[in-house]
């Protein structure tokens, strides 16, 4: 026997309710994210004194690609796609594109009701770890060395 339509039988209701339940945590870390990207947006971390002092550039002098990173989301969020690249090509190509696309596998998952899984399998794999380990201290060394023309636009800003 089915319920008339427009009402939900107690067992889609119990199906409903749980999947909001699950998805609960992918849509909080989700709108922290927007929050997060808002802020940067608005206080410009190219104006000194709105964010600590970055330890690396303090105690290196070598620009560090978290702070470069973080430079590019405010110039992502301010619409300045030139300048994010300029000021972190990895974080913008790389980072943000993968970040999104894990959290929207992680809501997917949670809505389907799949099991949670921890980490992606192709992450599991050593190679593809190490590989993307290499890549990004490799671009961290290269963005800090000057005179590498090909890779002059990457870091000219950054850090």
């Amino acid at each position: 026997m089915t319920a008339p339509t427009g009402t939900a039988t107690p067992e889609q209701a119990r199906v409903e309710a749980s999947r909001w339940q699950r998805v609960r945590g992918p849509i909080a870390v989700g709108v922290l994210g927007v929050v997060a990207t808002a802020y940067v947006g608005l206080v410009d971390p190219n104006e000194a004194g709105h964010y600590p002092l970055c330890p690396t550039k303090y105690l290196t002098g070598v620009d560090c690609p978290g702070c470069g990173g973080l430079r590019a989301v405010h110039s992502l969020a301010t619409g300045d796609v030139g300048g994010a690249l300029d000021h972190n090509a990895f974080a913008v190509l790389v980072l943000v594109p993968l970040g999104v696309l894990l959290w929207a596998r992680w809501l997917v998952r949670s809505w389907r009701g799949d099991p949670p899984q921890t980490t992606p399998s192709w992450w599991q794999r050593p190679a593809a770890m190490w590989t993307f380990l290499a890549v990004m201290t490799v671009f961290t060394v290269l963005r800090n060395v000057s005179g590498v023309p090909a890779l002059a636009w990457l870091g000219s800003s950054a850090g």
